[in-house]
């Protein structure tokens, strides 16, 4: 199950296609769908919780809480709408292309993959530009 919560005015948009979406790059990847909850914030939420649960007194675009059990992914996904509108501006992309890679971003560390050295940042740079083009064939 897929759930989408905002503590902001944000209301996410096709939430269907999406939850269809996630969905299937977590059984591409080999693992099954348990319980993920997404919840929208801003930028002071995210902070306060980036400081409490992880110690890092940044600002951040995601947190994902990995409640995993075996391959069943199972997680509260926390998206900055903030970061994910200054970045898609920085980046100089749509803020629902931003959003969807923060998205899949989240999912793909659940299904495995790390980013703390530049090839896993490469790799999973690479599985997130699968998935938007997946996405993308979706949305066509």
């Amino acid at each position: 199950m897929i759930e989408f919560d905002s503590l902001t005015d944000f209301e996410l948009q096709e939430q269907e296609r999406l939850r269809a979406w996630i969905k299937d790059v977590i059984i591409r990847e080999g693992y099954e769908l348990g319980e993920l909850l997404f919840v929208f914030c801003e930028d002071t939420y995210l902070h306060k919780i980036n400081l409490e649960f992880l110690k890092h007194d940044t600002l951040t675009d995601v947190i994902t809480f990995d409640y995993n059990m075996g391959k069943q992914v199972n997680s509260e996904i926390f998206i900055s709408v903030e970061r994910v509108e200054e970045n898609a501006s920085d980046f100089r992309v749509s803020f629902e292309q931003e959003l969807h890679r923060v998205m899949i971003h989240g999912i793909l560390h659940l299904c495995g993959y790390k980013d703390e050295s530049a090839q896993e940042e490469k790799t999973i740079r690479a599985k997130e530009d699968e998935a938007l083009q997946q996405l993308q064939k979706q949305f066509d």
